[in-house]
């Protein structure tokens, strides 16, 4: 195999205000739809950090400054190609809340989310989000399932 693969390359943010409470959005997406920190895709010739700003602005209102990348997400795709969720958080940000086809966004504690209906594999986010241990979320093909590892 070559050096070099195709990879899709994405975003999500989890943002924080200076009462402690996140920024969630509850995705409308049928096949990864609950809870979640927003985010999206880079686009072609976009830094990355460029691509979470973007993004959190297109699905927030929000423009978020200093973005930190704190860890990554990946799994293989079956037609060989990499799928890259990058983690970043933010604490910095001006504009007006608002929510987008996406989903609804809401300001909630983490335990508020964590009680709530949240997208498949979300606790392991938090691992990696507030803790200091992980910096990956792997997912790893066992026959027709997954098997999510934390590195």
């Amino acid at each position: 195999m070559g050096k070099t693969h195709p990879i899709e390359l994405t975003n999500m943010c989890m943002l924080t205000r200076a009462d402690g409470k996140v920024l969630v959005q509850n995705r409308r997406d049928p096949d990864w739809g609950g809870l979640t920190f927003p985010g999206g895709h880079v686009e072609p010739g976009e830094s990355l950090v460029d691509s979470v700003i973007r993004e959190m602005q297109e699905e927030t209102g929000l423009t978020i400054r200093q973005p930190k990348l704190v860890g990554t997400k990946s799994w293989m795709q079956k037609d060989g190609s990499r799928y890259l969720v990058l983690l970043y958080t933010a604490t910095e940000y001006e504009g007006e809340l608002h929510s987008s086809e996406e989903g609804d966004i809401a300001w909630m504690t983490v335990d508020e989310m964590r009680a709530g209906q949240m997208v498949e594999g979300m606790e392991l986010y938090f691992d990696v989000y507030l803790g200091n241990e992980h910096s990956e979320i792997w997912y790893e093909p066992n026959g027709d399932d997954w098997n999510l590892m934390l590195k």
